[in-house]
């Protein structure tokens, strides 16, 4: 279930928990020549508004699991099309061990009931626009949460769809195999100079109004970033291995339990090491250990 909010002739269909995983805000823009659906939710039992189009930000899958009721063109950033069209390369890009691959796609089917394959998934790329009539959808391209991750910006109505760089206080996901840190940190300095009257997100903040208030939280989540990584080299005053760092925990808190947790600390672990050898910051050492420069 879902209650549908106007943004002038664009519609946010938010669930009843307010858009937390598993479920997210599904975006509605109504042209005169056409109806665009993005990021379809779990929220969703049907197509509730006869789409003519679906785009897809992004290859994860709660933003697929109401793809099932459209019976419509899908498309997505070439980059990650193949992750929206197949649930076997969506799970092979999350670069989890063979048990715990099991695990979550078991949980995937279970929670989200997504097919293995989607139909008519067509690519594009950055710059593309679709043409509603009185309405525009410019697709801008926002990696590093994903590979092809896009938000899109809807004209006249000022209304930008940052999908999951979602501005929630556990900050930026960046652990799959084509996330990237440093693309992560660009996408986020390039929305911030895009003026809208609403940024939409697709997680608990939905939207946001005013881009000096969206920028204000926009800092915030960078920030969130940044303090994971500086967390790090503090624990990199003494040499510690890869699956210290991993144990010791960046992303999630020591409670959390779930079969991705450890692939996600990872991912994320290595990215930040990288960043941090490749400015002088952290250097290895032997048997494979990290430690910071003082």
């Amino acid at each position: 279930m879902f209650t549908p909010v106007e943004f002038g002739k664009v519609s946010v269909l938010i669930p009843e928990n307010g858009g937390a995983v598993p479920y997210g805000n599904t975006v509605v823009v109504r042209g005169s020549e056409g109806t665009l659906v993005m990021d379809p939710s779990l929220s969703l039992d049907r197509d509730p508004v006869g789409a003519d189009l679906v785009f897809v930000s992004h290859g994860h899958e709660d933003h697929i699991a109401g793809l099932r009721h459209f019976d419509t063109p899908v498309y997505a950033h070439h980059l990650d099309a193949p992750a929206v069209a197949s649930l076997d390369t969506l799970l092979t890009n999350y670069g989890l061990p063979p048990g715990q691959r099991a695990e979550v796609q078991q949980s995937i089917a279970t929670q989200y009931g997504i097919p293995s394959t989607h139909e008519n998934v067509a690519g594009i790329d950055d710059g593309h626009v679709f043409d509603l009539g009185d309405r525009t959808a410019t697709v801008i391209h926002l990696p590093g949460h994903t590979r092809g991750h896009c938000g899109v910006l809807v004209e006249p109505d000022g209304f930008f769809y940052v999908a999951d760089i979602d501005l929630t206080s556990f900050g930026p996901m960046y652990g799959d195999l084509g996330s990237s840190v440093n693309d992560f940190l660009d996408s986020i300095d390039h929305v911030a100079t895009i003026d809208a009257r609403w940024y939409g997100t697709f997680h608990q903040k939905g939207v946001i109004e005013g881009s000096d208030e969206f920028r204000r939280r926009l800092t915030a989540y960078r920030d969130k970033l940044l303090s994971r990584e500086e967390r790090l080299v503090n624990f990199l005053d003494e040499p510690q291995r890869l699956e210290d760092i991993v144990a010791h925990r960046l992303v999630y808190r020591p409670h959390v339990s779930a079969p991705y947790v450890d692939a996600v600390e990872r991912r994320t672990a290595q990215l930040h090491l990288e960043r941090l050898i490749a400015s002088g910051a952290v250097i290895t050492v032997a048997d494979k250990t990290y430690r910071r420069v003082l």
